[in-house]
């Protein structure tokens, strides 16, 4: 399992958007967890991981630590009455995931967007905008886009991070946030 924080400590302080990229790409991060939801024998079985918030290992997601566990079985019984696999896209998926568990106590913003990035990867339907939660919105924040919106566009983003897909754009401003207000742009 790599650690996100740990790729952030090994940085320089000042740096460019395309050696975050690099940085960020040579460890592949976000693309590993999904493909081992991708990779599920069957969708209830990646609905009941996306849920519990279980890597392959059985243990917690870092992002999912501190929910308690009657909390997230509760999200878990919520996702299996959804209407999950009538969605056509990311937008409508996190919708559905939204209005499953959004309104129970102790779920919030990262782990509804967690959950459906990990749904969404079993059912072939990865976010085409970057989604804005706390993390998130630190790293729009620093790079002085709009930070108070659910989502931004890809294109609102410097070119160097526009090569990247729209959740590993959404995992660098988690991960970078407070290196971006120092990054310089070639």
């Amino acid at each position: 399992m790599v650690n996100r924080c740990s790729i952030n400590s090994e940085l320089p302080k000042r740096m460019h958007f395309a050696a975050i990229v690099r940085a960020y790409t040579a460890r592949k991060i976000a693309n590993v967890e999904l493909r081992s939801f991708e990779n599920e024998k069957s969708f209830a079985d990646a609905l009941n991981r996306a849920g519990m918030a279980m890597r392959p290992d059985g243990k917690r997601y870092d992002h999912q630590r501190r929910i308690p566990h009657a909390v997230l079985c509760a999200a878990t019984s919520s996702l299996r009455l959804a209407a999950l696999e009538r969605a056509t896209d990311f937008d409508s998926l996190f919708a559905i995931v939204s209005n499953a568990i959004g309104s129970i106590h102790g779920i919030g913003e990262l782990t509804i967007y967690d959950t459906a990035l990990r749904i969404g990867a079993k059912l072939g339907l990865l976010p085409t905008r970057v989604y804005l939660h706390s993390g998130t919105r630190k790293g729009a924040r620093a790079l002085n886009l709009n930070w108070h919106a659910p989502y931004l566009e890809v294109g609102e983003f410097p070119a160097e991070l526009q090569k990247l897909a729209a959740h590993e754009i959404e995992d660098c401003l988690c991960i970078f946030k407070d290196r971006f207000r120092n990054v310089e742009s070639r």
